[in-house]
């Protein structure tokens, strides 16, 4: 069984935060696919204390019948399951287009099973054993854009790109470009402070909501997924700045 700290045990932190809810005011809904019972009961209980709504399964096939009834807005995935791997259930869950966010929650525990987490779609990952009041903290991060309030500059515009935060349409030259969910929040950063220098330090603070175990090649790494669908075969807007971090810049 996984060592989990117990729900009261960050909620004097935790109770600071308002309550987050989806842009219709509906509760989130989060699907937590993890074959240990006590496990998926005590974040279960964990996440009801937000206010949101968890469906569990316990194995992959439950996962996808149950992300085809609810749609929710995160996941929360094991990867060691009893039928199929968490990044298999993803990758399925993945066809679908909708970019759900995803957070691997798992007992793999080295920079390998990390960096082939973070490379296969999934938005973050957490390893076992595990504080509940961070999973509830890093969960929000990933919420953020799916709770924004809709405000009069959802729109943003720079030289050839264009970014909808609302409809998560982006496009460069007339042309729609598919991105996920952590590539989408990397670039509406970056969008929203064009022609300025950004740290890696900053980017993990906005983007991620937390300090990536002090890891900043992680930015480097998303960077790179974001140039290669914004700047391939087209004039680059996005530069290393050697040194300091990135900036995005009109061509």
């Amino acid at each position: 069984m996984s060592e989990i700290s117990p729900p009261g045990a960050r909620r004097p932190a935790l109770a600071k935060l308002p309550r987050i809810y989806r842009a219709d005011g509906a509760p989130i809904r989060v699907l937590l696919v993890d074959d240990e019972v006590v496990l998926t009961n005590l974040v279960t209980l964990a996440l009801g204390y937000e206010g949101w709504v968890v469906d569990v399964a316990h194995n992959g096939a439950e996962a996808i019948e149950k992300y085809r009834a609810e749609r929710p807005d995160v996941l929360v995935l094991d990867i060691m399951l009893p039928d199929m791997d968490g990044l298999e259930i993803l990758a399925r869950l993945r066809e679908f287009g909708d970019g759900v966010p995803s957070l691997f929650l798992t007992a793999r525990d080295s920079v390998e099973d990390r960096i082939i987490g973070l490379t296969s779609g999934g938005d973050d990952y957490m390893t076992k054993p595990f504080s509940l009041g961070e999973l509830v903290a890093r969960l929000r991060g990933l919420l953020r854009r799916v709770v924004q309030t809709v405000s009069e500059d959802t729109r943003i515009t720079v030289g050839d790109l264009f970014l909808d935060e609302t409809s998560h349409l982006v496009k460069r030259s007339g042309e729609v470009i598919s991105l996920t969910g952590t590539e989408f929040e990397l670039l509406l950063f970056l969008m929203r402070n064009a022609d300025v220098v950004l740290s890696r330090s900053q980017i993990l603070d906005r983007v991620w909501n937390y300090d990536f175990e002090g890891k900043a090649s992680i930015v480097d790494l998303y960077v790179s997924y974001l140039r290669k669908k914004i700047d391939t075969q087209r004039e680059p807007m996005i530069h290393t700045v050697r040194g300091l971090g990135y900036i995005l810049r009109t061509p």
